[in-house]
């Protein structure tokens, strides 16, 4: 018992003497004091041979240095872990570095405004595959099979041993489908991105975005189609903005209509990116043709609608005057940050 009193007693002195004033120096107290090999255990060797009715006072000496140890190390960590703070003359109080979260596409910002002023009156979002069939992308929406939609230079098809498939060429595909799956009154538009076998340039890119809409109930009339677009065009472009319509051909709606939208920098007074018109083309519609609703199992009799589509890259050009497509694919980041702060 004395023996293992005068080495704790001994331990404690050195523990007491050691300095500390680097990492090193802290390492080595640790190695000898707290490590898996360190000094105390040693102790337990004499804990043996001390006699039973004094072992419980023995084992109190033993934890006695090892807590003093434990205490030692524990300060020293800090102390240093502090000091080492202060010669790097922080100021822990000052905001931390912003973290830059990236900036959302031109072409996903317009997308969601466009869905957002459709959905306020009442349209629903459907969406559907980009690998199409022949009868949604193109029977079902009366295109003759001699329709020039239909060839190879318009169309990307794929082959396939069971039927003729094709990358769907606008999102009035999606359409066909929620009319086949829903009786009316259907009020929906269909956002995604649609591909055309066309040369890449400025003004026209194989693959682009569309956002498409359809609406069917009983008595809709031409007037409801022309104050749903009205309405869209001033929530788009300003409470200022006029439409008109002209005539156009489409397969899946008779009449027809091309819309254009009053320039909003010249107020239609005629610029050069009006081409001096004072007008804007942004989007095709009409009435649906009675034999797209009778192909989808819908009585043209008792139901009408009207139906309408515009590329999203369009309305982006008209928003933000940005003159080339092809910069909406180069996911250039000095382009992309100007439409949002990265912030």
């Amino acid at each position: 018992m004395s023996d293992l009193k005068e080495n704790v007693d001994t331990l404690l002195d050195e523990i007491n003497r050691f300095s500390i004033t680097n990492p090193e120096e802290l390492e080595q107290f640790r190695l000898r004091f707290i490590g898996s090999k360190n000094v105390i255990k040693d102790l337990f060797a004499l804990l043996k041979q001390v006699p039973n009715e004094e072992k419980r006072e023995a084992g109190q000496y033993i934890n006695k240095v090892k807590l003093k140890a434990e205490e030692f190390f524990n300060a020293a960590k800090e102390q240093l872990q502090t000091s080492e703070e202060k010669s790097l003359n922080l100021d822990f109080s000052r905001p931390g570095e912003p973290y830059k979260i990236g900036a959302q596409h031109p072409i996903s910002l317009v997308r969601n405004e466009i869905i957002s002023i459709f959905e306020r009156i009442g349209f629903v979002v459907s969406e559907g595959p980009e690998i199409e069939d022949d009868w949604h992308n193109f029977s079902a929406l009366n295109f003759p099979p001699e329709h020039p939609a239909r060839d190879m230079q318009d169309t990307f098809f794929i082959e396939r041993e069971t039927k003729e498939m094709a990358l769907r060429t606008h999102t009035s595909s999606v359409q066909v489908r929620v009319m086949e799956n829903q009786q009316p009154p259907i009020r929906t538009i269909s956002p995604g991105r649609v591909y055309r076998n066309e040369a890449i340039s400025a003004r026209a890119h194989c693959f682009f975005h569309q956002v498409e809409g359809l609406y069917i109930d009983k008595s809709v009339s031409f007037a409801d189609l022309k104050q749903t677009l009205l309405y869209f065009a001033k929530e788009m472009f300003g409470e200022h903005t006029r439409i008109r319509l002209r005539p156009s051909y489409f397969p899946f709606t008779e009449p027809s209509a091309e819309v254009d939208v009053s320039c909003s920098l010249c107020n239609g007074k005629g610029c050069n990116v009006c081409k001096y018109t004072g007008w804007l083309e942004i989007l095709g519609c009409g009435i649906v043709d009675p034999n797209v609703l009778e192909a989808s199992g819908i009585d043209s009799k008792v139901y009408s609608g009207f139906a309408f589509g515009m590329g999203v890259e369009r309305i982006a050009q008209l928003k933000y005057r940005v003159n080339d497509l092809r910069l909406y694919s180069e996911n250039d980041l000095r382009f992309l940050k100007q439409f949002t702060s990265a912030e």
